[in-house]
């Protein structure tokens, strides 16, 4: 018997998240082996008139694949799967792997191929920028390890966080959005972080529950070359099967110019991509009141409340700096009191401290008033 939760999941996946038409064409991608939620999604897309498309894969498999992959090889796997896209009105992303590592000893110049050509050409050229588009997890057993909880424990908490009222929150996103939009300077202070940019100009993004779930983030961008100072992340981020800890930047007129983690040569060869990948493509503020501490999945950990993420590489085309890289890194840094606290300031006023926004247009977006 199917969970009623996973059924009111589907349901706003379709209804909501991409709202889903008749006579739509929607491709849903499952990479991991728990079926039951993309079944319902495919009933639910036929209950619609719509017509379903399904891509199944495994991390295994990727991994067997990319170990001697060519580059001719991976572009015609990319070109192959960009023809589909091209046709898609909508894409949801499943992503259940039971084990996030499984990459993680596919040589660093295979994942390069991976990154540039396969993914940057299907989902950073076509599916982002052209589909109506939302990512989620799959919970399993992997995921409430990474979590630390039960498996039991782990449902309940995943349904608490993607079955949210959106629409509540998203309504209290409207004066954060307001405010991004007319701020110049942006400072950011942390334990071993003090950084300066400008978001003149930019435009801000409300996510709320369309593009991602869970969801619960207003994002933006810098002026490209406008970021200056330093930042240590405290949060660790698994990049291409590799999960790096301790990440701290340098900038200088919006580039990279120091990176050093706990492997500093692997993380410099990422920023070594392409020329916009020491570059900042995204900056935004975490807002979802369920998700209070990492989990070291970052669809979740984005969207801590209290937290921001300064995201390298790729800028996405709806709050645009013009930054390009096939690289679209989001990496978190938390700044409630549990992890050394901090403060947000926009135009030399404090906004937020310690997770908590202090100015009172922005209240309602405090936990207490989002559950």
């Amino acid at each position: 018997m199917t969970d009623e939760r996973l059924k009111l999941l589907a349901r706003n996946l379709i209804e909501y998240s991409v709202e889903l038409k008749e006579g739509e064409n929607i491709l849903i991608e499952l990479i991991g082996q728990e079926i039951e939620l993309a079944k319902e999604l495919v009933k639910l897309s036929y209950s619609k008139g719509a017509k379903p498309f399904l891509w199944l894969k495994h991390p295994t498999l990727l991994r067997s694949l990319l170990l001697n992959a060519t580059e001719e090889q991976i572009e015609i796997i990319a070109q192959n799967e960009r023809d589909l896209m091209e046709k898609m009105d909508a894409y949801i992303g499943i992503r259940s792997s039971p084990n996030p590592f499984e990459l993680s000893d596919v040589p660093d110049e295979k994942m390069n191929l991976y990154q540039r050509i396969w993914f940057h050409k299907v989902h950073g050229e076509v599916r982002v920028p052209k589909t109506k588009w939302c990512i989620l997890r799959y919970p399993n057993y992997s995921m409430a390890q990474q979590a630390k909880m039960s498996l039991e424990e782990f449902e309940d908490f995943y349904f608490n966080v993607c079955n949210l009222d959106y629409s509540k929150m998203s309504k209290a996103m409207d004066a954060l959005v307001e405010l991004m939009q007319n701020t110049d300077e942006v400072r950011i202070v942390a334990k071993d972080t003090d950084l300066r940019f400008s978001i003149k100009g930019m435009k801000a993004v409300k996510c709320d529950g369309h593009m991602n779930i869970p969801d619960g983030e207003v994002y933006t961008a810098p002026v490209k070359d406008s970021v200056n100072g330093y930042i240590t992340y405290n949060t660790p981020s698994n990049y291409a099967g590799f999960k790096f800890e301790n990440i701290r930047f340098e900038f200088k007129d919006g580039k990279i110019v120091k990176a050093t983690a706990n492997n500093t040569e692997k993380l410099n060869k990422i920023l070594d991509t392409d020329e916009g990948a020491r570059y900042i493509g995204e900056f935004s503020i975490g807002l979802n009141p369920y998700i209070t501490k990492p989990m070291e999945d970052t669809l979740f950990d984005e969207k801590i409340a209290g937290s921001i993420h300064f995201t390298l590489g790729n800028a996405y085309e709806d709050a645009d700096n013009g930054n390009r890289s096939a690289v679209h890194w989001d990496i978190v840094l938390i700044q409630t009191p549990e992890y050394g606290g901090g403060e947000i300031y926009f135009d030399g006023k404090l906004i937020r401290k310690d997770g908590r926004f202090v100015i009172k247009e922005l209240e309602g977006l405090n936990p207490e008033n989002l559950k």
